[in-house]
C-alpha cells in the first residue's frame, strides 16, 4: 500500500477542511485585535502619547500575527486549488483593496515616529484606521457573499467565469446581506480590539476602549442576531444531491440544487447549534468583562465569540465552501474542490510537523511581551520603535 493512502481521501478532505478553518480562525483571534486597535486608534486616543501606547500595544506582534493570513492563503492555494482560482479571480479588486491596506499598516507603524510633527502623525494614524477598519469590514462582506453566493461559472475544462468588468465586480459584492456581514465582522473586532486594549495599555486609552468596545459588543450581537434571522427567511441555501467523498476534483460531476434555507443544516446536524451559542455567549461575557473592567478573561471571552460566530458559517454551509448563483453545479464543496490524495497527505504531515512549533514560538513570544504598555515606556525607553 501507498504510503499517502493510510488515510483516506474523504478524511483529508474534511480535515483540511477543518485546517482551514483554524487557520482563518487563528488570523481572525491574533490580526484580529491589531486591526481592532487600528480602527479604534483615533477615538481611543487623544495625545500623541496616547497614541504610541495604543500602537505599542500591537507593535511587537502585528507582523507574527499576520503570517496566519499568509498560511490561509497558502493553504487555499495548495490544498484547495478551485476555491483558490474562482475567489481570486473574481475577488480580486476587494482582494487588492485589502492587500493595500495591509501594506500601508507597517509602513504607518515604521514612518509616523520618523518626524516630529502633528501632521505628520496624524495622517500615519489615519493610514492605520484604515489598515484596520477596511479589512475588517470588507472581510465580512466576503463571508456573506459566500453565503449569499457568488455569481460565476465553469466552463467544461473547469475555468471560472465572472460577468461584468472588475469595477462592477466590486460594486456587486456590496449587497445588503453582505454589508450586514461587514458589520458584524467590523464591530466584533472593535470589541476584540478593545479587549486587547483593557488588557495592554492603562489609564483613559483603556476606559475609552472599554466604552467603546461595549458598544461595538452590543452592535455585533445585534447585528449577528439580525444575519441569522435573515438568512433563516430571506436567502436561499444550497442543497448537494448524492455524495461522493472519494471522488474526483470535478464540481460539474455533482448535482446541485439551490432552495430551502442553509439553516436546514441545524436540523440534520443539531450539535452544530454549539457554534453560534459560543458566539452570543462570548459576545456577551466579553461586553460584561468590558463593562466590569475585567482583562485576562475578557480577551479569552472575545476570542470564544470570535471562534463561535466564523465557525457557526463553516458548519452551516458544509460540504460547500463557494456556492454558484449562476450555475449551482459549478458550487464548490469539499468532496469536488480539493488536490489530490497525495498532496493532502504530504501537506499534513509537513503540518503536523511545523505547526506545533509556530504554536510553541508564539506563546513564547507573548509570553515575554507579556505586561502593560504604559505612557513612561514611550516617553522614557529610547528603545521604543513606534
Amino acid at each position: 500500500m501507498v504510503l499517502f493512502e493510510l488515510i483516506d481521501f474523504d478524511i483529508l478532505r474534511v480535515i483540511w477542511w477543518v485546517l482551514l478553518g483554524v487557520l482563518l480562525i487563528g488570523f481572525a483571534l491574533t490580526d484580529g485585535f491589531d486591526m481592532g486597535v487600528g480602527a479604534l486608534l483615533p477615538f481611543v486616543a487623544k495625545t500623541d502619547v496616547e497614541r504610541r501606547v495604543a500602537i505599542n500595544t500591537v507593535g511587537p506582534v502585528w507582523e507574527g500575527n499576520q503570517v496566519w493570513f499568509i498560511l490561509g492563503g497558502g493553504a487555499i492555494f495548495a490544498a484547495w486549488p478551485p476555491l483558490y482560482a474562482v475567489s481570486f479571480s473574481g475577488f480580486y479588486l476587494a482582494m487588492f483593496l485589502v492587500l493595500a491596506a495591509f501594506i500601508v499598516r507597517p509602513v504607518a507603524f515604521k514612518y509616523r515616529s520618523k518626524r516630529d510633527s502633528a501632521t505628520w502623525r496624524s495622517r500615519w494614524d489615519w493610514a492605520l484606521f484604515a489598515g484596520g477598519a477596511v479589512p475588517a469590514l470588507l472581510f465580512g462582506v466576503a463571508v456573506g457573499n459566500v453565503l449569499l453566493g457568488v455569481p460565476f461559472y465553469l466552463t467544461e475544462d473547469l475555468m471560472p467565469m465572472y460577468p461584468g468588468n472588475a469595477i462592477m465586480k466590486l460594486i456587486g459584492l456590496l449587497r445588503p446581506f453582505a454589508l450586514l456581514a461587514g458589520v458584524v465582522s467590523l464591530s466584533m473586532l472593535l470589541m476584540h480590539g478593545a479587549a486587547w486594549l483593557s488588557l495592554k495599555a492603562e489609564g483613559p486609552v483603556a476606559q475609552r476602549a472599554r466604552a467603546i468596545g461595549t458598544k461595538a459588543g452590543i452592535v455585533a450581537a445585534g447585528a449577528y442576531a439580525l444575519a441569522g434571522l435573515w438568512l433563516a427567511v430571506g436567502i436561499d441555501g444550497f442543497t448537494l444531491g448524492a455524495v461522493v467523498p472519494n471522488g474526483p476534483s470535478n464540481p460539474l460531476y455533482n448535482e446541485v440544487t439551490r432552495g430551502g434555507s442553509w439553516l436546514a443544516a441545524y436540523g440534520e446536524r443539531p450539535w452544530i447549534v454549539a457554534a453560534p451559542a459560543l458566539g452570543f455567549i462570548g459576545i456577551a461575557m466579553a461586553v460584561l468583562g468590558l463593562r466590569a473592567g475585567r482583562e485576562v478573561s475578557t480577551l479569552l471571552w472575545s476570542k470564544l465569540g470570535i471562534l463561535g460566530i466564523i465557525s457557526s458559517v463553516g458548519l452551516t454551509m458544509f460540504p460547500f465552501i463557494l456556492p454558484s448563483t449562476l450555475d449551482a453545479n459549478s458550487s464548490l464543496t469539499v468532496w469536488d474542490a480539493s488536490s489530490s490524495h497525495r498532496t493532502l497527505f504530504i501537506m499534513l504531515v509537513v503540518t503536523l510537523i511545523f505547526m506545533p512549533l509556530i504554536l510553541a514560538y508564539t506563546a513564547w513570544v507573548y509570553k515575554v511581551l507579556w505586561g502593560k504598555v504604559t505612557e513612561a515606556d514611550v516617553t522614557e525607553n529610547t528603545q521604543t520603535l513606534y
